[in-house]
């Protein structure tokens, strides 16, 4: 019987989530396990084939009952989808139900771990604006929103703890809020009164989601923006019309496409490569309205970026944090295979990355390595240094593969224990058996817990032994989880030719992108996994839960 064009394609995407998810499993262990991947393990390539197999059939398997309940059918002639409604009634007041139960929510937290989570370079960024001394290492928009609301509350009331609340606290209500136009939205769409409860519990209680609601550092901001500008382009595929012609939209879009990437430059090159997918996809309905909005953005953020960067009188750019990778790749050659280099290339890789920084190479962050980089030599000869990572890379393949992947491999292998930073000794604790979230307040901060209990549990999932103790559920916990269901929903809405349902994640997968190049794998750089897994349910024009795959 000869397949139809619709089963192929059924086969191809099904095989391509096999093949990935099958490759990220089997290369993840061996990365976890052993440091590198090891290609002469036969049984690895073996249990690899059998696995592309077993997840290609079960994903068409499933595809093809998903299909059938749809059609009226039962979900493994067990479960019968329910119907659900493309929009629904739903009054303002709903979406202050919505943040003051968030709200709610986090107060508890907020108060164990008062004044809140000020970590991750917060002391820095706070240096920054008491010195009137800045850089481009942190984006500036934050630093003076940081530094500035912590000063400033300092001054009134004489507490640097005052201050640090007073900022966590005003950001918890803009992210709260941004997490309540979501929910709200998605009533809209018609999800039902139980999962308008579900997915508020979620946004409110979910502990990595809440770690960073309440932590001062740039990435929750990022990634709610992350999340609105997502919600904006689903309205907009699903509406064009009604979307650009709401000028208020317009206007906050354009707002939500500058400040997302102001917290986090990676994410500006998303939207740049972003712009002509959105393009080529809305090219028989192009207008000037919509060709503007979408570049607007683009030429605010360069003009803003330039004017703060010239206001502040800022340094110049640190070129390891693009060169995060090949500085890798050359310290991997350097501590592994450092007797096949001649005294030539030793002396050519330690002038641009000091010897006692290559001494301090570990496979899976790049901190120690690329701190004292050789910006001044690079800006004056940087033809040397690709030269010398050319010409390892024709001599040493795996290692730089190994290098790159052992950097990264945490973000897609659902099992990895994030433990990066083990024995590294912070300002109040040495991390041992978890780097999971930063947990502690850096000075002039200091904890005080008015709720102990809910302090020792987030302790313990942020740096205690919780990823080891419950393996199965941390993996909610871990990104791998949340890359294979994005892949999995992917793949079936590829197969359907269901492209306006992927569109408003593409600023999301590019940005995830980025994250793959950089210097470790820590839930911070992707805490936007967590934060659209609910939009899953509702996106594609016309269409809820039922006519999505999730």
């Amino acid at each position: 019987m000869k397949m139809t064009k619709d089963a192929k394609m059924a086969w191809l995407m099904s095989g391509l989530f096999g093949v990935l998810a099958s490759v990220f499993l089997i290369f993840g262990y061996q990365l976890e396990s052993g440091d590198a991947i090891n290609l002469s393990d036969n049984n690895a390539i073996s249990i690899l084939l059998m696995f592309i197999l077993i997840f290609t059939i079960d994903t068409r398997y499933v595809w093809r009952n998903y299909d059938s309940a749809l059609n009226g059918g039962k979900l493994f002639g067990i479960i019968r989808l329910p119907k659900g409604n493309e929009t629904a009634e739903v009054q303002p007041r709903e979406f202050f139900i919505n943040h003051l139960a968030m709200i709610l929510l986090s107060i508890p937290v907020m108060l164990a771990e008062f004044p809140g989570f000020f970590v991750y370079d917060a002391q820095d960024e706070l240096n920054e604006v008491l010195t009137r001394s800045f850089t481009t290492h942190h984006p500036l928009l934050h630093v003076l929103l940081l530094g500035g609301i912590i000063a400033l509350f300092h001054k009134l009331s004489g507490s640097w703890n005052a201050g640090i609340f007073a900022y966590i606290f005003l950001q918890m209500l803009v992210i709260t809020a941004i997490f309540a136009y979501v929910v709200t939205y998605m009533q809209k769409r018609g999800i039902g009164k139980k999962s308008r409860i579900l997915w508020v519990l979620y946004y409110g209680l979910f502990p990595t989601i809440v770690m960073y609601t309440l932590c001062s550092c740039k990435d929750g901001l990022f990634s709610a923006l992350l999340l609105l500008l997502t919600t904006f382009l689903i309205q907009l595929v699903n509406d064009p019309d009604g979307f650009l012609s709401d000028r208020k939209k317009l206007i906050v879009f354009v707002l939500t496409a500058v400040l997302m990437p102001m917290f986090r430059h990676n994410g500006f090159y998303a939207y740049l490569v972003f712009i002509p997918f959105a393009l080529i996809y809305f090219r028989k309905r192009l207008k000037p309205v919509l060709v503007g909005m979408l570049i607007a953005p683009v030429v605010l953020y360069l003009v803003l970026s330039g004017l703060l960067s010239t206001a502040c009188r800022t340094e110049g750019t640190h070129h390891q944090e693009m060169l995060t990778v090949p500085i890798m790749q050359l310290a991997r050659v350097y501590a592994y295979d450092g007797d096949t280099l001649s005294s030539q290339e030793k002396e050519l890789i330690e002038a641009y990355i000091p010897k006692s920084n290559l001494d301090k190479y570990t496979p899976r962050v790049s901190d120690m390595v690329k701190v004292d980089f050789n910006n001044e030599l690079y800006e004056q000869n940087s033809s040397d240094f690709w030269k010398i990572w050319k010409a390892q890379l024709i001599k040493h393949p795996m290692a730089y593969v190994n290098a790159w992947l052992l950097t990264s491999y945490g973000y897609w292998y659902p099992p990895a224990i994030i433990n990066v930073y083990k024995g590294n000794t912070v300002y109040s604790f040495t991390y041992e058996d978890s780097s999971y979230f930063g947990y502690e307040v850096e000075p002039p901060g200091e904890r005080k817990s008015f709720i102990p209990a809910i302090d020792n549990l987030y302790r313990y999932l942020s740096i205690g032994s919780f990823q080891q103790d419950a393996p199965v559920l941390h993996l909610f916990f871990g990104p791998g989880l949340y890359v294979f269901i994005f892949m999995f929903v992917f793949a079936y809405r590829l197969y359907k030719k269901r492209f306006g349902s992927i569109l408003p994640f593409m600023p999301m997968i590019l940005t995830f992108c980025t994250v793959l190049l950089g210097p470790t794998y820590l839930v911070r750089y992707v805490l936007y996994l967590w934060l659209c897994i609910p939009l899953l349910v509702i996106t594609g024009k016309g269409t809820t839960a039922v006519s999505e795959a999730v």
